[in-house]
């Protein structure tokens, strides 16, 4: 199973969904490498960034349950190769 780099942007609208959004990450932990939260208080939102890594099939786990959560919105990013042999 090869696995890949990616990055995940998730922006928080709804703020009663943060509840959800933070169990769904600590369920898939063990693909994420690095997390970074902003809050955006001007614009009344927040903003997640992730790098994850792991396999096609883990990520897009990873970023479907995340998409069907209301009041949240995520885009992701991977790379085209397994990352190995520089």
């Amino acid at each position: 199973m090869d696995k890949r780099i990616g990055i995940v942007g998730i922006v928080i609208e709804d703020f009663t969904c943060v509840e959800r959004v933070n169990a769904v990450l600590h369920e898939h932990a063990g693909i994420i490498v690095g997390r970074m939260g902003l809050p955006y208080r001007e614009r009344g939102i927040s903003v997640i960034s992730l790098i994850v890594d792991g396999s096609n099939d883990e990520i897009s786990a990873l970023t479907g349950t995340l998409g069907r959560i209301n009041g949240a919105t995520v885009k992701s990013m991977v790379t085209k190769t397994t990352g190995r042999g520089v």
